[in-house]
C-alpha cells in the first residue's frame, strides 16, 4: 500500500480520533466525500488481477512443457542413424514382425545386416579420391621423362594405369562408385587396347562388401608423354583381365569359387580336445522349418542371440526348406543350402558356428558312454526355460528340443517374454549371398550405375480387392504411363522391380523410358553363368534353380541402387502396405 494511503488509513483509525469525535472531522468528511465520487482507480485492480492470473497460468503451462521436453530429451536415446545397434534394429523390426504373427503368404524381403549403416573398415578410401587419383596421374606423366609416342602401347606401363584411374575418377556415371584397388592392365584383343580390372564398392550399399569389374580401354598417345582414353567398354568387357577359373581339387570339394573373396567352406573342429573344450548350443529342428523366409531369419537370429548371450558356439543346419510362398509351384522345397541365399563367410566371421552334420559326427565319435571323458549334455524340453536360467550351466552341450505343437515349437519363442530384454538378435551377422550380390552388381554395372527405379507390387495383393481395393487399378499399364513421367525424368534407364509375371505388361512405358526388367538378364544365372557353376559345385553337381526368393533378392537390391526410386505404396497407390486401414499402424 502507498505511504500516503497508509497515513490516511492510520488517521481514520480509532487510535487517532479525538475523544469527542470532532478532531479533524471536516477534513475527514471531505476526504470521504471525494473518495465516494467516481474514480478509475477502483477499476484497475480487477483488470490487473485478471491479466496476472492469465499470465501466471500461461507461464505455468510453459514451465510444465519445458520440464516434459527436458525429461524426454534426457531419458530417450534414439538409435544412431549412422551406426544402428542390433538392439535398435530388433526394436524397429519388432513393430512389423510381432513374435507370433507372420503374413501369409509372405513374399516380402526382410532387411539384413548390409541394409543398415555399418562402420568403415580400417583401410577406407580417401576422402577425395578424385583429386588424389588425378594428382597421382599427373605425377606419373611428369616423371615418365623419356617416352616414345610412336612405340607400341605397353599395357604394363604405369602411365596406362594412371590414365585409367584418372578416367574413372572423372566419369560422371561412376560417381556412386568408390574405387578401392586396381590391378596391372593387360593387353586387349587388338593393338592399342588394354584391359584393366579393379575392386570397388557402391556408396548406396551400406556394407563394405567389395566387387570386381574389368573393362576394355582404347588408348592413344597424346601431347608429350600423356595417354588419352578414346573408348571404354561396358561392365566386365575386359575379359582378358578377368581372373582365370580355379582348377577343381578333389572329386567332392566343399566349394570352388572363381570369386576369390568368397570363402564359405564349412568350419570343422580340429581335435577331440578342442571339441571337449568347446561349449555348444544345439537347436533341434522345430516348427519353423518350411515356414516363410522372414520367419526363418527371425527364429535363426533368436538362436544366434541366445548362443552369444550364453557365450556358446551355435550348431546350425545348412539345410533349409524354402516355403511355397517363394517357389514357382507354390509347394515347399526342402534341401536348399543356406549359402544359396546368405553369406556364410560373413556369418562365421561375426559369430561362432559349426555345421550340424560334422558336429553330430564328432559327438558320436568322441563321446564316451562312461567315465570322466563323457561329454555332458543338458536337454531343455521347452522354450519356457529361459536363457537366463541356462547362463551358469557348465554342460558341454545345451540341447534345446522343440517337440511341441505349433506355435509352441517355434524357435523364436525362446526370445519372448523376459528373454526379449536380454537377447539381442545379431542382425549384423546376416548378409545376402555374395553370389547373388555379384548378379546385382553386374545388372547395375550394365546400366553404368546411372538409372532410376520403380517397385511395382502386384501378384496376390493386386488380386485381393478386399485388402487392396485400389492396387490393381493404380498399377495398371495406363496408370503407370500417366504417373511415372511426372515422377521421373523421361528417356532415362528405368529398372522395374516387380512380381508381375507377364514380361510385356510394361511395354507402354518403353516409349517414355529405357525399360529394364530382371528377365532381361537371364544369362547371368543360365547354365553358362558363373553363378550356375558355383552353386552347382555347392550342391555336389546338381543344378540349382534360380527360385522366386533369389529373384526377390536380386530385384530388390538392384532397385535399392537406383538414383531415384518410386515405391508402390508411397507413390503409386492409395492403399496401405499391409492392407486396408493399416496405414497408421
Amino acid at each position: 500500500m502507498p505511504s500516503s494511503d497508509q497515513e490516511d488509513h492510520d488517521e481514520d483509525s480509532p487510535l487517532f480520533r479525538d475523544s469527542d469525535g470532532s478532531g479533524g472531522g471536516d477534513h475527514a468528511h471531505s476526504r470521504r466525500r471525494s473518495s465516494s465520487g467516481p474514480s478509475p482507480v477502483g477499476e484497475v485492480p480487477v483488470a490487473q488481477s485478471f491479466i496476472k492470473a492469465a499470465s501466471n497460468v500461461c507461464f505455468s503451462l510453459f514451465v510444465l512443457a519445458v520440464l516434459v521436453v527436458t525429461v524426454v530429451a534426457v531419458t530417450y536415446q534414439p538409435p544412431d542413424p549412422w551406426l544402428q545397434s542390433s538392439a535398435a534394429i530388433t526394436t524397429s523390426l519388432s513393430r512389423v514382425l510381432p513374435n507370433s504373427t507372420f503374413l501369409v503368404p509372405d513374399d516380402s524381403l526382410l532387411p539384413t545386416g548390409e541394409d543398415f549403416n555399418s562402420s568403415a573398415p580400417a583401410s577406407a578410401a580417401p576422402r577425395d579420391p578424385d583429386q588424389a587419383v588425378l594428382a597421382a596421374a599427373g605425377s606419373v606423366n611428369t616423371t615418365a621423362g623419356n617416352c616414345n609416342p610412336d612405340a607400341p602401347l605397353n599395357c604394363s606401363d604405369p602411365r596406362v594405369l594412371a590414365a585409367v584411374k584418372a578416367f574413372n575418377a572423372k566419369a560422371f556415371f561412376r560417381k556412386s562408385i568408390v574405387f578401392l584397388s586396381y590391378e596391372t592392365p593387360v593387353p586387349g584383343t587388338k593393338p592399342g587396347e588394354c584391359d584393366a580390372a579393379w575392386r570397388f564398392r557402391n556408396r548406396r550399399e551400406k556394407s563394405w562388401r567389395r566387387y570386381r569389374d574389368y573393362r576394355r580401354f582404347a588408348i592413344s598417345s597424346g601431347d608429350g608423354c600423356t595417354l588419352n582414353i578414346d573408348r571404354v567398354g561396358k561392365f566386365r568387357s575386359g575379359t582378358n583381365a578377368a581372373r582365370p577359373p580355379r582348377r577343381k581339387g578333389s572329386k567332392n570339394p566343399r566349394v570352388t569359387a572363381p570369386d576369390a573373396e568368397i570363402n564359405d567352406t564349412i568350419p570343422i573342429v580340429g581335435s577331440e580336445a578342442e571339441f571337449r573344450k568347446g561349449k555348444y548350443l544345439y537347436y533341434m529342428r522345430g516348427g519353423d522349418h518350411c515356414k516363410s523366409m522372414n520367419q526363418f531369419i527371425w527364429s535363426f537370429l533368436c538362436g544366434l542371440g541366445e548362443a552369444k548371450f550364453l557365450n556358446r558356439t551355435f550348431v546350425m543346419d545348412l539345410n533349409m526348406c524354402l516355403s511355397g510362398a517363394h517357389t514357382d509351384n507354390g509347394k515347399d522345397e526342402d534341401g536348399k543350402d543356406f549359402r544359396y541365399y546368405f553369406d556364410f563367410e560373413h556369418l562365421k566371421e561375426m559369430v561362432s558356428v559349426v555345421e550340424e552334420g560334422d558336429f553330430l559326427k564328432d559327438w558320436r565319435r568322441w563321446d564316451k558312454k562312461k567315465g570322466p571323458g563323457r561329454i555332458t549334455v543338458q536337454k531343455v524340453p521347452t522354450y519356457k526355460v529361459t536363457p537366463m536360467q541356462l547362463k551358469r550351466d557348465k554342460s558341454n552341450i545345451i540341447w534345446r528340443l522343440f517337440d511341441g505343437q505349433e506355435p509352441e515349437n517355434y524357435w523364436y519363442r525362446v526370445c519372448e517374454g523376459r528373454a526379449a530384454k536380454v537377447i539381442q538378435r545379431p542382425w549384423y551377422a546376416i548378409w545376402k549371398s555374395k553370389r547373388l550380390m555379384n548378379i546385382v552388381a553386374e545388372i547395375a554395372g550394365r546400366m553404368d550405375w546411372d538409372y532410376d527405379g520403380v517397385h511395382v507390387i502386384r501378384g496376390w495383393k493386386a488380386q485381393n480387392k478386399q485388402m487392396y481395393p485400389n492396387l490393381d487399378a493404380d498399377t495398371s499399364p495406363d496408370a503407370l504411363v500417366d504417373k511415372l513421367p511426372k515422377l521421373l525424368k523421361t528417356m532415362r534407364n528405368l529398372y522395374i522391380a516387380t512380381n508381375e509375371p507377364f514380361y510385356n505388361y510394361f511395354d507402354k512405358l518403353r516409349s517414355h523410358f529405357h525399360v529394364h526388367l530382371l528377365d532381361d538378364y537371364k544369362e547371368l544365372w543360365s547354365s553358362t553363368s558363373e553363378w550356375y557353376n558355383e552353386t552347382t559345385t555347392l550342391s555336389g553337381g546338381k543344378p540349382v534353380p534360380f527360385d522366386a526368393y533369389m529373384r526377390v533378392i536380386v530385384d530388390t537390391e538392384v532397385f535399392y541402387r537406383a538414383k531415384t526410386r518410386v515405391e508402390t505404396f508411397n507413390n503409386l497407390t492409395r492403399d496401405c502396405k499391409d492392407g486396408i486401414n493399416t496405414c497408421n499402424l
